[in-house]
């Protein structure tokens, strides 16, 4: 097991270069969006302060990933899934479909004359159920599913038990799982997006089961489904089901795209969900008692990407006006205390990572501030969790350090490539940034420049404090 999780991480660089070309892309198109979309969003803040500016406003417009046409495998005639989407491959056929989870097969039982009038009598996929389509290690990782139509020279099997009244999902919980931000973007949002419709009247069967994993998001699941999860792999019955989903639909990371969302889903749906799984209580940022200041979350790292003052940031921030809250989020965290904790504040604040997920958790229009470390990574900050806070209805500030705010400046001269050309590194690939910029790395606040940016922050907090007072 340990030495997969290390050539997980070795070959993590193939994907991660895939994934700078596209952002790069994608941000170049989101600036040439701008002065269409600058308009758009008047309510939510999305706004950068950058090492040589001023805060700024920008646009949230990264676009989603392009649509294209829903599969249904219910006539007969229709492919039975759809390859061609960017993010994730998925399977969806209506009618006689058999799982037979011990030989990773799915067989969808057709009208013969009708599928081979439109020549897919043979019709086969290899599926992975898992969506990070590109990501060539993560995916190496996930259980192929044979996704096929009957056919005369393979006879479906006997069905041995009948699930004609609920639907299934088949999905896998393996490769990233574990890492909040991947079980978020990957299984659960998809999951969400797939499943929701059905109101909890829907069977999951799991390939690459992680036990520990299905517990701790259980609170979850079990509002996406009223049944026992099925282990895919171990299973040895033949269940027939009158609909089946192999795979999980994926629109954009970390985030829904509405317009490619069959039922019209969009994130404000999915954190309304959240916050009816765990329970959580205040569904939007609102006045506080006479003598309650508003609550700010500082996520705190334990080693790279760490504040290197954090009690100085704690007293600016009481400073500024905020009740300061230090947290750490592991990965065998309670995510109901922690959700909880979250949930109970009004902003949130933390260096680029995993931990900034959490601003899942927060009510809506409360505001969100990333501190972004050295390197030229700005954009890859607005492309996981900036788009993501704004399609969530949260206001997001983005402060990106300067040089004397980093760590790398005890070690790197200013002269050196790493201050003058970061993106020289970028040119090198994933792997070279994330041990340059992202693995070594530790930020020391200039307290001074980053005062303005919790003033900020305070002003949305009370101007949002302030609309939902006039309407109560």
């Amino acid at each position: 097991m340990e030495k997969n999780k290390q050539q997980l991480m070795k070959n993590l660089t193939k994907f991660q270069d895939q994934k700078v070309g596209l952002m790069l892309v994608a941000c170049f198109l989101a600036s040439m969006l701008f002065l269409v979309l600058s308009k758009a969003n008047n309510d939510i803040s999305l706004r950068i302060l950058t090492p040589k500016s001023s805060l700024v406003a920008v646009s949230a417009g990264l676009k989603a990933d392009d649509k294209t046409d829903s599969v249904d495998g219910g006539s007969g005639t229709s492919p039975l899934c759809d390859v061609a989407q960017p993010r994730s491959e998925f399977c969806e056929m209506d009618g006689d479909v058999r799982i037979h989870g011990n030989s990773s097969t799915v067989t969808f039982v057709s009208t013969t004359s009708a599928a081979a009038a439109a020549g897919r009598s043979d019709e086969s996929y290899r599926i992975r159920p898992y969506a990070r389509k590109g990501d060539d290690t993560a995916m190496s990782f996930i259980r192929e599913v044979h996704v096929r139509r009957d056919s005369a020279d393979e006879p479906p099997p006997r069905c041995t038990v009948n699930h004609t009244d609920t639907p299934a999902i088949v999905f896998s919980t393996s490769a990233y799982a574990g890492n909040i931000f991947h079980d978020y973007s990957d299984i659960l949002i998809p999951l969400f997006l797939t499943s929701r419709q059905y109101d909890g009247e829907v069977r999951f069967l799991v390939a690459n089961i992680n036990t520990w994993w299905l517990k701790k998001y259980r609170s979850v699941l079990g509002r996406l489904t009223k049944y026992p999860v099925i282990d895919f792999d171990r299973d040895a019955e033949v269940r027939c089901f009158s609909r089946v989903v192999v795979g999980l639909k994926c629109s954009k990371e970390l985030s829904i795209d509405p317009s490619a969302s069959p039922s019209g889903y969009a994130m404000p749906d999915f954190t309304r969900f959240l916050r009816a799984s765990y329970n959580l209580t205040r569904d939007a940022v609102g006045p506080r008692g006479p003598k309650e200041r508003p609550r700010m979350m500082i996520i705190s790292r334990s080693r790279a990407r760490a504040f290197r003052n954090v009690d100085e940031i704690v007293r600016l921030a009481r400073e500024t006006g905020f009740e300061a809250v230090v947290a750490e989020a592991g990965v065998g965290s309670d995510v109901a205390r922690f959700a909880g904790l979250v949930n109970s504040c009004d902003a949130m604040m933390g260096v680029h990572g995993a931990g900034l997920t959490n601003l899942l958790y927060l009510p809506a229009n409360a505001t969100v501030v990333q501190v972004v470390p050295w390197g030229g990574l700005g954009w890859v900050a607005r492309y996981d969790y900036g788009v993501p806070a704004a399609d969530s209805g949260l206001h997001y500030l983005q402060y990106e350090i300067r040089e004397e705010e980093s760590s790398l400046a005890e070690v790197y001269a200013r002269d050196h490539a790493v201050f003058k050309n970061p993106f020289k590194y970028h040119k090198l690939g994933w792997m070279a940034i994330r041990e340059m910029f992202m693995d070594n790395q530790t930020v020391k606040l200039d307290i001074d420049r980053f005062r303005p940016v919790l003033l900020e922050a305070l002003q949305l907090v009370r101007k949002q404090q302030s609309v939902s007072e006039s309407v109560q």
